[in-house]
């Protein structure tokens, strides 16, 4: 005969329940009394094997046992649940009376903000902002610049060109990314009648290796000025004014003699150390002088190839600067990559 204490069964469910400390610990109670290997679940197993009316019995038992479980055991569950509740609105609540978080105001990035001098320095100066687009086409690049297919200046670019299923036309050419921004003056003088002063800053892209000096997408300026009795005095004057607001001092500079396929004569342009003073330095590579930009008197084949004579007087400068040198100098920074690699260590110092 199977015999069922249901009054000490009940006591020492209870105390099991009561003992759980969470969800977890309360199924393993559940499932000590009705799982498949439980109590209750192994009792009713022998059910069948009892006569009919202590079958009722029993069966009766287990049923007020069932019932009196599952009540304590949803008792249990909402506690527990509502500890959770409880805590989890104790860690989230806010304190009035703390100090609000202070939010951090961003900066405008180095590059931005070199860009923004110097279009303002050259604006004082009577200079215009002129901008072109980034995807150019050949004749715009290196054509109209006097850089035609078989001239041997046309290999001091590489050149990212864009790949197009269909036939480019003869006149243009295929298109790329711009390698200057010397196409924005082509643009502009094709439109515009001398005399003008102009600047064209912008993004520009060359194939190179990346280094602590190159990058293979940086930003330029380039100027152009287009008036009568030009010469290249009228450009060192401007160039000596314009790095003397930049960098807030007296800036020595020299003109080293160069070649450019679009001016005739052409030079470059170094500026002494800011930071060594010629003394040699990280900055300068040891040299003591930095080289800051190309420049030159228009060729007259540019003139030619937008519709600007040189028989009518016709002449003027152009010239073209990374901003990232200038920041480098300015600032003082030994390493292109900072501009690009999004350190907040770095960009916050500005």
């Amino acid at each position: 005969m199977v015999k069922i204490d249901l009054k000490s069964l009940k006591l020492k469910a209870k105390k099991e329940v009561e003992k759980a400390q969470n969800l977890k610990e309360l199924d393993l109670v559940f499932r000590s009394y009705f799982g498949p290997e439980g109590k209750i679940g192994a009792l009713t197993k022998t059910l069948k094997k009892l006569p009919e009316r202590k079958r009722k019995t029993l069966g009766k038992k287990i049923n007020e046992f069932k019932e009196f479980f599952q009540e304590i055991v949803e008792k249990k569950a909402k506690e527990i649940k509502e500890k959770i509740e409880r805590e989890i609105e104790e860690k989230e609540a806010i304190d009035i009376t703390l100090p609000g978080k202070k939010i951090k105001a961003g900066s405008l990035h180095p590059l931005t903000l070199v860009c923004q001098k110097v279009e303002e320095i050259f604006q004082s100066m009577g200079f215009s902002i002129v901008e072109g687009p980034e995807i150019e086409n050949e004749w715009y690049n290196f054509d109209a610049l006097n850089i035609p297919k078989d001239h041997p200046a046309r290999d001091l670019w590489d050149t990212f060109y864009i790949k197009s299923d269909r036939k480019p036309p003869k006149k243009t050419g295929k298109l790329l990314l711009r390698t200057h921004t010397s196409p924005v003056q082509i643009r502009f003088m094709e439109k515009n009648f001398p005399p003008f002063r102009i600047i064209a800053p912008g993004r520009v892209f060359r194939h190179e290796a990346t280094d602590a000096r190159h990058e293979i997408n940086f930003y330029q300026v380039e100027g152009l000025m287009v008036d009568k009795n030009i010469s290249v005095a009228n450009f060192k004057a401007i160039l000596q004014e314009f790095l003397n607001k930049f960098f807030e001092k007296n800036v020595k500079i020299r003109l080293r003699p160069s070649y450019f396929p679009f001016t005739e004569p052409s030079f470059e342009v170094d500026i002494l150390c800011i930071n060594c003073q010629g003394k040699g330095c990280s900055i300068c590579s040891g040299e003591g002088w930095i080289e800051l930009m190309g420049a030159g008197m228009v060729h007259p084949n540019v003139f030619k190839n937008v519709g600007i004579l040189p028989s009518e007087g016709w002449q003027g400068f152009a010239f073209g600067l990374g901003l990232e040198r200038l920041a480098m100098a300015k600032y003082r920074i030994n390493d292109i990559r900072l501009f690009y690699s999004s350190d907040l260590r770095f960009l916050q110092q500005f």
